[in-house]
């Protein structure tokens, strides 16, 4: 419980990284955020919604992939509050951010992977532009949380053009 009053001053935040800094990787940690939720979104709904001879292993594939990014999105929006930051929250917020489409028609399996590809590869762009504030200001944290995100896009995304080689 928060002993500050009304009109009080909050504890300033004095971290090693100043504000202006804080605020551009917090803006670029939130376009990540809005992108890996939307993809989230997109690959829940493929899991839930796939269907034909690949059913099995797609359904469980996209089940693991939406479980890691359900643990992803937490930790990029807990980075961001711990920069000093509000992390976005809303479908409002995340249509804003994000870079990839929502979609509202039922693909077949294999163009449900063909775009659960290219998502992630979205995520990928998307993490390498965040890392440009981050590495400027010497954010170890950052840079590690988004060269961990840069690893899982990235070989989750060959694992899905392999289904289609």
């Amino acid at each position: 419980m928060s002993t500050a009053k009304k009109g009080e001053k909050k504890m300033e935040i004095n971290i090693g990284i100043n504000e202006e800094d804080r605020k551009a990787i917090s803006d670029e940690l939130s376009r990540v955020l809005a992108d890996s939720y939307m993809l989230y979104l997109k690959t829940h709904n493929y899991h839930w919604n796939v269907t034909g001879e690949l059913f099995h292993s797609l359904h469980e594939q996209f089940e693991q992939q939406y479980t890691e990014l359900a643990d992803a999105i937490d930790e990029i929006a807990e980075r961001i509050r711990a920069l000093g930051h509000r992390a976005p929250g809303t479908f409002k917020e995340f249509n804003e951010l994000t870079s990839i489409t929502e979609e509202e028609e039922e693909p077949e399996a294999l163009e449900m992977v063909r775009r659960l590809a290219l998502g992630n590869e979205q995520v990928l762009r998307t993490a390498r532009e965040a890392l440009k504030p981050a590495n400027e200001a010497e954010d170890e944290a950052t840079i590690d949380l988004l060269t961990e995100r840069l690893h899982v896009h990235a070989k989750t995304a060959w694992m899905l053009r392999s289904h289609l080689e």
